[in-house]
């Protein structure tokens, strides 16, 4: 018998976004790939018949369809079929049913799909062509690999624009779903790093070593959404050990930076028991955006721009000692091995002496408040060298090393 093709789980509001719908249905369907149509839509009947109906998908979140649309609630519906339709989504896939999702809309069919998309695991095509593809996305986006297309134009209705746009949706979407599969991986243990611009050489030397040691390392850009990515994998059960050479979301958290990755930063890998060696990079900085972003209350303070997007602010040593303590306290509630690397001659690329952040004082703070409240299972290591030091990225591999093979035995 012949393969059975490929599946798309369409996810949207087919009795206001019908035509648009059965649009890229067809053109799916000509590019050889099969849907699973579900309808979200609560306001009146479907422009054609779906797969899985509004009804149903209300019913999967306990709820009467007919008594949505009489309370006349939109953002009561909003929610209701969201969790509806994340339900089913998650069934689909445990059933082997779908092998990637597309979905177009404004803020209410984004906010249902992209529920739905985020609820699917990491590499499974997830693609939504949104009005909000331009705005703070990061809700909708969440740690997922959830691909967000402009739609230039509303998702309302077929004329030039929005065909082209809907129909590169569609031919993206089959491309990745019929595109051969990759080569099965070795089975590498997996470890994931944090790192940012300004950590680049510690984290990169650091990964090539432990790479030729036979992991593969997972490298996460430390921009809020990055820590909460590398956190969730840990949380998990993916990871077997953490660089986390840069927790440096934690200074966003604390001062009201842009690039904060929520309280939990720090947590995971503690609660699941896996080695850790972490240190301070970074933590020299919060971020804003353009420089004529940046807060009132911090003019006059140490700010450097890093380029016309970001815009840096040295920490303070009160600010220091506070993430020193957070930090401490977090390594220290640590169920698995955990060390912690000092690097005594500077925290980032621009905190080295002679260097805009170079801080003497505020380092002192830092280092000062890990030393009074770190916990006796914590290994503290104290090193003359800046965080980028070969020597220093070198003992930071190493330990991990170490500590992932001791823990495998």
């Amino acid at each position: 018998m012949p393969e059975a093709p490929p599946t798309v789980l369409l996810i949207g509001t087919l009795d206001t976004k019908g035509a648009e719908y059965a649009f890229v249905r067809d053109l799916l369907h000509a590019a050889g790939v099969a849907t699973i149509v579900v309808d979200c839509g609560t306001a009146g009947a479907p422009f054609f018949a779906p797969d899985i109906t509004a009804h149903a998908v209300a019913a999967a979140a306990d709820a009467e369809l007919s008594a949505l649309t009489a309370a006349g609630d939109r953002g009561a519906a909003v929610s209701t079929m969201t969790r509806g339709a994340t339900i089913i989504a998650s069934q689909l896939y445990a059933d082997g049913r779908i092998h990637g999702l597309l979905a177009l809309g404004g803020s209410g069919g984004t906010s249902i799909a992209s529920a739905a998309a985020r609820a699917l695991p990491i590499g499974l095509p997830k693609l939504i062509v949104s009005t909000m593809a331009a705005s703070d996305t990061r809700s909708l986006i969440g740690e997922s690999d959830l691909m967000l297309a402009a739609s230039v134009v509303d998702v309302a209705g077929l004329n030039s624009v929005s065909r082209r746009i809907f129909a590169n949706a569609a031919a993206a979407m089959a491309g990745m779903v019929t595109a051969p599969a990759l080569p099965a991986e070795e089975g590498r243990p997996l470890l994931a790093a944090s790192m940012f611009g300004v950590t680049t050489p510690c984290v990169t030397q650091a990964r090539e070593q432990l790479e030729a040691a036979g992991y593969e390392v997972l490298t996460f850009h430390m921009t809020g959404t990055g820590g909460r990515s590398m956190e969730s994998l840990i949380a998990g059960g993916f990871i077997r050990g953490v660089l986390d050479t840069t927790p440096t979301e934690l200074c966003d958290e604390l001062v009201g930076g842009v690039l904060s990755a929520g309280p939990d930063r720090l947590t995971a890998a503690g609660r699941a028991g896996i080695p850790q060696a972490v240190s301070l990079g970074a933590l020299d900085m919060v971020n804003f955006g353009p420089r004529d972003t940046v807060p009132a209350k911090f003019e006059g303070r140490n700010l450097y721009v890093h380029n016309d997007q970001i815009t840096l602010l040295r920490t303070t040593p009160d600010e220091c000692a506070a993430l020193g303590r957070e930090v401490a306290e977090k390594l220290s509630a640590a169920s698995g091995p955990t060390a912690l690397f000092i690097p005594l001659k500077g925290i980032s690329m621009i905190a080295t002496e002679g260097g805009p952040f170079h801080d003497p004082a505020a380092d002192a703070a830092l280092f000062g408040a890990v030393r009074e409240h770190l916990g006796p299972n914590v290994e503290l290591i104290e090193l003359e060298l800046d965080v980028n030091d070969p020597a220093f990225s070198k003992a930071m591999a190493d330990w991990l090393h170490a500590a992932v093979q001791a823990a495998a035995r």
